[in-house]
């Protein structure tokens, strides 16, 4: 039965379908017969305690010189019978914060959204991966300069990072003894003001710092490794990092069976988790990325995957009910 599938995200007409995993979604969703709908950026509101959204018909193409066509948007009631994928990148500041709480009255109203509004608001992408300590090198949040500082020398050398970042933005490698240290510190956390995160440095890194998908709580075969070039340290994509596929490590799958069950308790549909070599060091629930390249290498089809666990819960649902 097609579904209604609401998108909200960053501006379409300015992403790279090459490696944006929203528009694989969308052209997966389109393939099965299901009805897209555009939300324009800003375009989610409360009239009256009714969840709504300014949202436009939308048509996708695999085409870089024009990969989609929009209708006119008008305002409809978001409820039973709809799925919203919430893809909006960071920062999660208070705007994005509203735009979940407006997806959680969205919810009671009969909505299914991907990712749950809750779990997003709850997972900080940098605190959420410390969840599963077991899993992570050693990692210390605080806004301590002091504390911050100890870290970096007793391990002597560390990533230090804000909570709120993505892409690699912001992130510093400090060795113990780097008369630049108090300054990044100083910076980081805004003379005392602001969390940031410290991580024991991983060597690994130079192999590559792997995304690893879970689709309802179960991981997909592949991983991208995103290995940093030249003088970078960082593999971010965004950062100029070069992707390469490859199949789960034994450990890999191990770290994976440690989250993916929480992932799913709180309906985390479609999950990003940051590797380096035997180690967790984030879990992404925003809008994780490299569906398209992991797809590109193995011929597999992730947003398949996705839309399967998502009609099988939208089946449960049950179909809308008539006025």
């Amino acid at each position: 039965m097609p579904l209604d599938i609401v998108v909200v995200m960053d501006p379409i007409g300015s992403i790279k379908i090459a490696k944006d995993s929203t528009f694989a979604m969308l052209l997966e969703a389109q393939r099965r017969g299901h009805r897209l709908h555009y939300v324009l950026p800003g375009g989610l509101s409360l009239r009256d305690g009714r969840p709504t959204a300014l949202a436009a018909p939308l048509t996708v193409r695999e085409d870089p010189a024009g990969w989609f066509e929009m209708g006119e948007p008008s305002h409809f009631e978001l409820g039973r019978g709809q799925i919203v994928l919430m893809r909006k990148d960071p920062p999660v500041d208070a705007e994005y914060i509203h735009d979940t709480q407006i997806l959680g009255i969205a919810q009671l109203a009969g909505a299914m959204v991907v990712n749950d509004p809750q779990g997003l608001r709850d997972y900080n992408e940098k605190l959420a991966a410390l969840l599963f300590p077991e899993c992570c090198p050693p990692t210390l949040v605080t806004r301590d300069a002091a504390s911050l500082k100890a870290f970096v020398t007793g391990h002597g050398e560390a990533v230090l990072k804000p909570l709120d970042g993505m892409g690699g933005r912001s992130i510093f490698r400090a060795r113990a003894g780097e008369p630049n240290l108090n300054v990044i510190l100083e910076t980081l956390t805004e003379g005392g003001r602001r969390l940031a995160m410290a991580q024991r440095y991983l060597p690994e890194i130079a192999d590559g710092d792997k995304r690893i998908l879970l689709v309802d709580g179960e991981p997909v075969d592949y991983c991208l490794a995103r290995i940093p070039q030249g003088d970078e340290f960082r593999g971010n994509l965004a950062a100029g990092g070069r992707g390469e596929a490859r199949p789960l490590s034994e450990r890999d799958r191990w770290i994976a069976a440690q989250v993916g069950p929480e992932m799913k308790r709180r309906g985390m549909l479609f999950v990003g988790l940051d590797v380096i070599g035997d180690y967790l060091t984030e879990v992404n629930v925003t809008s994780p990325t490299c569906i398209r390249e992991i797809d590109a290498a193995y011929g597999i089809n992730i947003a398949g995957m996705l839309f399967d666990a998502i009609e099988a819960r939208a089946g449960e649902q049950g179909p809308r009910a008539e006025g």
